[in-house]
């Protein structure tokens, strides 16, 4: 493996020594045997040559010439330690690409020591050599004390929510990658948390995945009634950081900019907005919702300056049409079952 990362081989012993002797690789280039997990340096595997002459295989291929050997295998480069955030900054920088079209996945490219946080239910694929374990916390401080550990599971228990992020670490030695995809069809949201004022309110739903650092909490409406009979509950989440965070939406996303204005939205329908945007729920007078069988139907109102994003389509609402839709077809079936039933009592009538 060489000081990028880059495994080659398997190669015979011979080769080893004449690349050796021609300077390609150094005593502190590190080599494995096949099929095995340890990985020593040149000068451990050669103790007592520290720059052995090549051998009648000879001379190695100019550099650029020729096809490299195929990748190792069964043999993973040497742990670790875990990687720092950039000087300055709370989350690490990580890369990214969003592939797909309305059922979208996030591959996340972590490099050596590198962790980024999820639900364990968003997991899509990972590489080998990508670690992962459930923790306490809220991602930003996953070595916190007890009591405050103990503070985050009352919230959590209180708003039924999960009191556990996965931490993904990459303890490979190289690039590895790790992909994470929502539970139903939608959009995934990129914020970059230093460009969004370094906060952001969102749905309880709607956090996908983050870079390790960022800071997920519990955030509860003003209004309890308004937020326990509107259509998406009362829980909202806050999430506090500097790096990349990733929320899912469904249907197609729309972002508003607010300098100032009020913009009155369906509850279901937020999917989050930065930390200049005052919010609130009331009830839309005597507008009911003919599809939520006559109950009041609840908005939010948005007012203030920052950023706003909006999902045209919310799974609650998605839900309800499919439940909607099952409960019409038992109905029909019961209904064409009671007509072939009295068919069947005429006709049986008739033969007697």
């Amino acid at each position: 493996m060489d000081a990028q990362g880059t495994t080659q081989g398997p190669v015979d012993e011979n080769y080893l020594r004449s690349i050796r002797a021609a300077g390609t690789i150094h005593e502190n280039t590190y080599l494995a045997a096949v099929g095995s997990a340890e990985w020593k340096t040149f000068a451990k595997v050669f103790p007592d040559e520290s720059a052995p002459p090549p051998t009648a295989t000879g001379a190695p291929p100019p550099p650029g010439t020729g096809n490299p050997p195929p990748p190792a295998t069964g043999a993973s480069p040497p742990p670790t330690e875990t990687k720092q955030p950039p000087s300055g900054r709370q989350c690490y920088d990580i890369d990214y690409e969003i592939k797909g079209d309305d059922i979208q996945v996030v591959e996340i490219e972590l490099d050596s020591g590198e962790t980024a946080i999820a639900e364990a239910e968003a997991i899509n694929y990972m590489e080998e050599g990508i670690n992962f374990e459930a923790k306490l916390g809220n991602g930003s401080t996953p070595e916190e004390g007890f009591f405050e550990q103990m503070q985050g599971v009352g919230k959590c228990l209180v708003t039924a929510e999960s009191f556990f992020l996965t931490h993904f670490t990459n303890n490979f030695g190289i690039k590895r990658k790790i992909a994470f995809a929502a539970p139903h069809p939608g959009k995934i949201v990129p914020i970059n948390m230093g460009k969004a004022q370094g906060e952001v309110t969102c749905q309880k739903d709607s956090f996908l995945c983050a870079a390790l650092g960022t800071e997920v909490s519990i955030a509860l409406t003003k209004d309890f009634g308004a937020g326990l009979f509107g259509t998406e509950g009362f829980v909202l989440q806050k999430i506090k950081g500097d790096g990349m965070v990733f929320l899912h939406a469904g249907g197609t996303v729309l972002k508003k900019e607010l300098r100032g204005e009020i913009l009155r939205v369906d509850t279901g329908c937020i999917v989050g907005f930065t930390s200049g945007v005052n919010w609130d729920y009331a009830a839309a007078g005597n507008l009911k919702s003919v599809s939520s069988g006559g109950k009041d139907l609840f908005l939010a109102t948005l007012s203030g300056t920052g950023s706003v994003w909006l999902q045209s389509l919310p799974f609650s609402r998605l839900a309800d049409r499919i439940i909607q839709s099952a409960q019409a077809g038992d109905e029909a079936k019961k209904n064409m079952g009671s007509v072939l039933s009295g068919i069947g009592r005429k006709l049986r009538g008739k033969s007697n």
